[in-house]
């Protein structure tokens, strides 16, 4: 008869709570039992442990085994206990020195051989273990993710026979390391765009300020491709938003790739996307389109074309940064602060206003295809482009050598540590009292701003919109206070006229 308690982590969303697993051995008839709120995967631990136990050429006792997984509240799903409840069980048999069990988390599925497979999300366990103070022992396999954690004593296995022997002091296990994981570069560059010069200057003020942007334009004027390269002019990742950027991915169905370490995500989903294709959800929530885009790019092309029901369900996300996802069994949180670009053409046909008259788009039928976009997502959206057909492309081709996307980049580097520097965070995260605090107008400047208001009937949020998008020009320049140069641009990208300007 024996007890043993060995620490792990569940995985909830991006979290990792911790989970005690406790084992029992006692009289009775020979049975194992699970208690906790095991889901299948965990039942089934008992079949994966006890096969890996006899093929390790362990004994199992023929007595009543139980073992229970604490908070007993809190749902556990996947195989990343059957490491620890391996490991209960040889202790609570005195077969393994549990003295490391206070110091250490174990996590890893078995085999029916005794190996130790891979599990999803571990480099959330390893930040949490770390928070802890303990160290970690995963599957070899996760070694490399664990270790961007850059986390104390974390250890990789291949076997519980290995695991078994480190313990007893008969061998090492061999300490992950972060290698040498670097960061892909992007290779779509602004230097294949000609013309559109009022695009990419929209691109680079939604690019230093994290500002959402609407491009509009026919078929072939390159939307696509101008939204493509914002990937490549976005100021590189702080080590805080790269941890989180991964956390996301390693809870993810594909799981993280190394080899894109520290690089900003592209997700452009079809616009069939369900609501939890997007959003994200489950019986097991997982995260979205939109989390997996954190401090990266969604791209929704075609904008319309997606399901009404769907586009809302950006609208809470869009300002508070995260999403929620609640289901009767369990209760996960996202991050999902993503920039937001779409595409959308003028009507349904694309060719509104082409001198070349084939668009045969009624009116009743433009205004039913903007109308699938609502208002209040509009609003949330700063920068509102129409994209111009260029005219005599094959000679702009051969005259204009347009920058590049590191000539770009410079500029905006040096906007966004002025934002950094002044507030913390991006012009386009500020909340109502930041909009106050560094977006201030001097008298004339107010003027003209409350005229333009009057005249456009701008809502709340979108006054707030302008300004932050003013201020951002403004740090584009180099400018400590915001001007009426900077408030007439902001307000061009909403597709507002200027004319207070001249009163």
């Amino acid at each position: 008869m024996g007890l043993a308690r060995v620490y792990s982590r569940a995985g909830v969303g991006v979290n990792a709570p911790e989970v005690i697993v406790e084992v029992h051995v006692g009289g009775g008839l020979p049975r194992i039992s699970m208690v906790g709120l095991p889901q299948t995967a965990v039942r089934e631990a008992k079949d994966r442990v006890k096969a890996a136990l006899l093929n390790a050429k362990f004994r199992i006792p023929p007595s009543h085994i139980t073992i229970s997984l604490t908070p007993a509240d809190l749902p556990k799903s996947g195989g990343r206990f059957d490491l620890p409840i391996a490991l209960g069980i040889l202790a609570a048999t005195a077969q393994v020195d549990d003295s490391h069990f206070d110091r250490f988390e174990f996590i890893g599925e078995l085999s029916l051989g005794g190996g130790l497979n891979p599990v999803p999300g571990v480099l959330p366990v390893a930040i949490e273990a770390q928070r802890s103070g303990r160290g970690l022992v995963m599957p070899a396999a996760n070694g490399a993710e664990a270790a961007l954690s850059k986390g104390d004593f974390l250890y990789g296995a291949d076997s519980l026979l290995s695991v078994v022997s480190w313990l007893n002091g008969c061998a090492q296990l061999e300490a992950v390391s972060a290698g040498s994981a670097i960061a892909s570069m992007h290779t779509r560059d602004l230097r294949d765009v000609y013309g559109q010069q009022q695009a990419r200057r929209a691109l680079e003020v939604a690019a230093a300020g994290s500002h959402n942007l609407l491009l509009t334009g026919a078929p072939g004027t390159g939307k696509t491709m101008l939204a493509s390269r914002l990937p490549g002019i976005l100021p590189p990742m702080s080590e805080k938003e790269a941890l989180e950027t991964a956390a996301v991915a390693s809870v993810s169905q594909r799981g993280l790739d190394i080899g894109h370490w520290r690089t900003r995500s592209f997700r452009a989903p079809h616009h069939t996307a369900s609501c939890a294709a997007l959003v994200g959800g489950g019986s097991r929530p997982r995260p979205g389109e939109i989390s997996l885009a954190h401090h990266g790019v969604l791209f929704l092309d075609e904008l319309p074309e997606f399901n009404r029901n769907v586009l809302e369900v950006l609208r809470e996300p869009m300002e508070s940064g995260r999403v929620t996802i609640s289901r009767a069994g369990c209760h996960a949180e996202f991050p999902a602060r993503f920039q937001l670009v779409a595409a959308m053409n003028p009507c349904p046909c694309g060719f509104a206003g082409d001198n070349s008259g084939r668009c045969m788009c009624t009116s009743e039928q433009v205004q039913r295809y903007r109308g699938k976009v609502s208002g209040p997502l509009l609003d949330r959206i700063d920068l509102h482009i129409e994209m111009m057909k260029p005219s005599r492309m094959l000679k702009r081709q051969k005259s204009e050598t347009p920058e590049s996307s590191s000539e770009v980049l410079k500029r905006i580097i040096a906007a966004r540590k002025i934002q950094l520097r002044r507030a913390g965070i991006p012009n386009a995260h500020l909340g109502s009292a930041g909009v106050r605090q560094f977006c201030g107008l001097c008298d004339n400047d107010r003027d003209f701003f409350e005229q333009a208001v009057d005249l456009t009937g701008l809502s709340p949020r979108g006054c707030h919109r302008v300004l932050k998008v003013s201020r951002t020009i403004a740090d584009l320049e180099n400018e400590e206070h915001i001007g009426v140069q900077h408030l007439a641009e902001a307000l061009s990208y909403r597709g507002i006229e200027s004319e207070p300007a001249h009163a």
